[in-house]
């Protein structure tokens, strides 16, 4: 028996974690926002319970239950992420939907959200902490580091490298081979034919960096 799953934030892509664990008929505890005035509210029936940072709820973590981090903001995720590792030893645990393709020979990390209809080719390498939207496609052997945001229907073409906090925005395709750099922005929709720098933020067909 899975133990339940209690949910850091509970704005963003927090519903859809709870979609995705609700796939795989794993229980969620319920959310865990700094936002007050949610606290005591629901989310589709589940109970946001208070404060991440409450060790009440934090002591359940690692015993009773598992965590995981729906939090797009990559400052505030890591932050929540290091606060499990620190004060409770834990890693976040993956919530991937029920619908989404991952071979059998790809590598994840942990705390992923993986939502409906990824595909995720052979010999892929998913770090830790990465949030793929739903029908995105990573082919084979891409790799994405830690922290990666990858949006809806974007195509990740084979042996595409994508280091740590870098953003794809929705629709978007890197072709086969490029490089794209830690912390850079491809803007929704563009066509990446070239590496990109780190930092750097790029837009269109073919994308082209923005000043």
């Amino acid at each position: 028996m899975e133990k339940p799953v209690i949910i850091f934030g509970a704005k963003g892509i927090a519903h859809s974690a709870l979609e995705i664990f609700n796939s795989n008929n794993v229980v969620v505890f319920g959310f865990l926002d700094e936002d007050e005035k949610l606290h005591g509210t629901e989310i589709n029936t589940v109970s946001v319970l208070g404060n991440p940072e409450d060790d009440g709820f934090l002591k359940l973590i690692g015993q009773k239950a598992e965590a995981f981090v729906a939090e797009e903001n990559p400052k505030y995720r890591k932050f929540l992420v290091e606060l499990l590792n620190d004060r409770r030893k834990v890693q976040p645990v993956n919530a991937i939907h029920q619908r989404s393709y991952i071979s059998t020979d790809a590598t994840l990390g942990h705390g992923n959200f993986i939502n409906a209809n990824v595909n995720i080719g052979a010999g892929a390498e998913i770090g830790s902490h990465c949030i793929i939207h739903s029908a995105a496609v990573i082919e084979h052997k891409a790799k994405l580091g830690d922290f990666v945001q990858i949006g809806a229907g974007t195509v990740i073409n084979a042996e595409v490298t994508i280091e740590e906090g870098a953003f794809i925005g929705s629709g978007a395709t890197i072709i086969s081979g490029v490089t794209i750099g830690k912390n850079a922005r491809v803007g929704a929709g563009s066509v990446v034919i070239a590496s990109v720098g780190s930092n750097e933020t790029v837009f269109g067909n073919p994308a082209a960096k923005i000043k």
